[in-house]
Order: C-alpha cells, then structure tokens, then sequence
C-alpha cells in the first residue's frame, strides 16, 4: 500500500450535507481510485481510539465529539504519490486558506468543520487503513 494508495475520511458534517458523492467525483476527477469504502457512525472509543495521537491536544474532544455526530465515510483512495497528491487535493484545514478548487474549498464549512481527512504520511496512511478496512475488503493493488 506504501506509496500508491492512502486513507481518507469525508467527514459527517460534509457526508451530512450530501457532499460526499461530490467529493468523491472530485478526487476521481483528479485521478484517484476508490478502493475500499463503506459508510459508518464511529464510536466514542473508535474516534477516540482513531485520533489518539490528538490526545494532549486541546481539540482533542472536541474533534472526537464532531466524529461522532453523524456517519461518515472512510476510503482507501489509490494514486502514484498517494498521500502528497491528496493532501494537495483537499487544501489547507482551514478552507479560508485552502487554495481555489481544492475539497476544503469546495466543500468545507470551517476550520473545524472541514469535511474530508486525510493521512499525513505512507506509514500512518497504513495505520488508518487498517482500522477501518480488512485485507479482504480492499480492491486491487497494493
């Protein structure tokens, strides 16, 4: 998987307000490939598990709180670069300061409330992607 695919996460205030076929349709526009997704309302403990790195950090809960207030949908998305051109394609966390036609642009409402997630590098990408999906559930190379 290192290197060619990477995990995202529409998040629920965008999945809530019926923009994930639009962001998918976008990261395809840009050469991505779903090769695993499912639709999900995480847990307390998933989210707090999930972001547990973010522990210390003062958005910690509140961050777990968003992530539990709707489904959202994680993905394992597929492309050379994966985890740099994805983080390119969905712009800076606060959409004030992501550049024009990226997701967060598009589609976010805040800086908290910023619609997609995405993996920060090849070896957490792995990680993530194994929380949400087995090996039998991803299509495709890897």
């Amino acid at each position: 998987m290192a290197g060619t695919q990477t995990l995202t996460i529409i998040k629920p205030d965008a999945f809530g307000a019926g923009k994930a076929g639009k962001i998918v349709a976008h990261l395809e526009a840009q050469g991505f490939v779903v090769r695993a997704a499912r639709v999900m309302h995480l847990t307390a403990a998933q989210a707090g598990e999930f972001y547990a790195v973010h522990r210390e950090r003062p958005f910690y809960q509140s961050l777990v709180t968003f992530m539990t207030s709707g489904p959202c949908m994680p993905m394992i998305l597929e492309k050379e670069g994966a985890v740099a051109a994805l983080r390119k394609a969905i712009g800076a966390t606060d959409p004030a300061e992501a550049e024009a036609g990226t997701v967060r642009k598009l589609y976010a409402e805040s800086k908290e409330r910023n619609a997609i997630h995405a993996s920060d590098s090849d070896d957490n990408a792995v990680r993530e992607a194994r929380f949400f999906f087995g090996e039998a559930e991803v299509i495709g190379a890897r």
